[in-house]
């Protein structure tokens, strides 16, 4: 069976996420969607709750698995049995991070992961959690940037850091 990890922050999860998630899906037999705990980043949504809105985006995907892990990727790539790490890359600033970051997890690895980089829709390029943030943080709208059912749980979200 063809596997492979597709880990992110996801925070939130985007429609740039979600493409690479179905384009990486009809690739593999299995698909698992791991969201990381990384405990130096003040995330906006908790892990379970980024694994929830995972759960729900992709329930019509039959092949994706959502998880969490913590720790180096590489460990969770071996504990999962699985060789193949999907990323996304919107523009070139993205690939020389990307590319640093695959060729140690293939130094980590042994040899035994390899890194797939599939470049974003042309539809998606632009866009980025982080973006999606900022046009939240100042009141925009952000509902032709996430699915529907997660435009209210950033709202609240944000809600509760204005106060």
């Amino acid at each position: 069976m063809k596997q492979a990890i597709y880990p992110g922050s996801f925070d939130p999860m985007t429609y740039g996420h979600l493409d690479v998630i179905k384009r990486a899906s009809r690739m593999f037999d299995k698909l698992t969607v791991s969201v990381l705990n990384n405990d130096a980043k003040s995330p906006l949504f908790s892990v379970d709750e980024r694994v929830k809105i995972l759960k729900e985006a992709t329930k019509d995907i039959k092949n994706v698995e959502i998880d969490s892990f913590s720790g180096l990727l590489v460990d969770y790539c071996r504990e999962k049995d699985v060789h193949i790490i999907i990323r996304g890359l919107r523009a070139i600033t993205d690939f020389e991070y990307e590319l640093q970051t695959a060729q140690t997890n293939r130094k980590l690895s042994d040899d035994e992961v390899d890194t797939i980089f599939l470049t974003t829709s042309l539809e998606y390029s632009y866009l980025s959690s982080s973006s999606v943030k900022t046009i939240i943080s100042f009141g925009g709208d952000i509902s032709q940037f996430v699915p529907e059912f997660e435009v209210p749980l950033i709202n609240a979200k944000y809600s509760e850091k204005r106060k």
